[in-house]
């Protein structure tokens, strides 16, 4: 029957945005009326400071009294607009924080469903065999090294007391001068005149020697 008589479908309702634009939007003229007003009724003030006590400053009077009548009905209408405003935005905010509650108890509860189902996979007792387990093989891993650092052909009967005083004999003994001669061509340092590099030269004394013996 709409088709036919060529009546219009019905529009989508506007939502409390658009509303909240609507409602601002016809703020902002009733606000542009009073401003006009108050220029109005500017004039008409500076025109009865001027004038006398007479008809014409009654009827500049009378005018000026329907502006302000008119300023009060627009300034009430745009308290109620501002107050309409407001409580959409509040509508919208008290809408918007009860979705991010939903969501946020729809991801609390997908949440649990996940923890749930990877839980199921867990056993406390396979955790605790598997640290037993490794708890045994580092136990056997210390035997191992313990057995490969085991030293081969040492006396056990060995006395530490006997081997300190040894050490400590060592460290009193003193240091051998190192030479590549053999220790019979070695002479100790005083002990024989050191021999002459050539056959004319006499060797040198290390001592004087006695006037018998050059007599002699």
């Amino acid at each position: 029957m709409q088709r036919l008589f060529g009546f219009s479908q019905s529009k989508p309702k506007p939502d409390l945005q658009q509303a909240i634009s609507s409602t601002d939007a016809r703020a902002e003229a009733t606000q542009g009326k009073i401003s006009r007003l108050d220029a109005e009724l500017g004039r008409y003030r500076d025109q009865m400071k001027k004038m006398r006590d007479g008809p014409g400053k009654s009827a500049v009077q009378q005018r000026a009294i329907r502006v302000l009548r008119q300023k009060r009905m627009y300034e009430a209408q745009m308290e109620q607009l501002m107050q309409q405003s407001f409580n959409m935005e509040q509508s919208i905010m008290a809408t918007d924080n009860l979705r991010n509650t939903m969501a946020t108890v729809d991801a609390m509860q997908q949440a649990n469903k996940d923890l749930k189902r990877t839980y199921k996979n867990v056993s406390v007792d396979r955790i605790e065999r598997i640290q037993d387990e490794m708890e045994d093989l580092l136990e056997q891993s210390g035997a191992l090294q313990e057995t490969l650092s085991r030293s081969y052909a040492m006396p056990e009967d060995i006395d530490e007391e006997e081997l300190e005083a040894e050490l400590e004999a060592l460290e009193e003994e003193p240091l051998e001068q190192e030479s590549d001669m053999p220790s019979y061509l070695q002479h100790a340092t005083g002990a024989f005149p050191a021999q002459p590099d050539s056959v004319d030269e006499l060797p040198a004394e290390s001592e004087p020697v006695p006037s018998e013996m050059r007599a002699a």
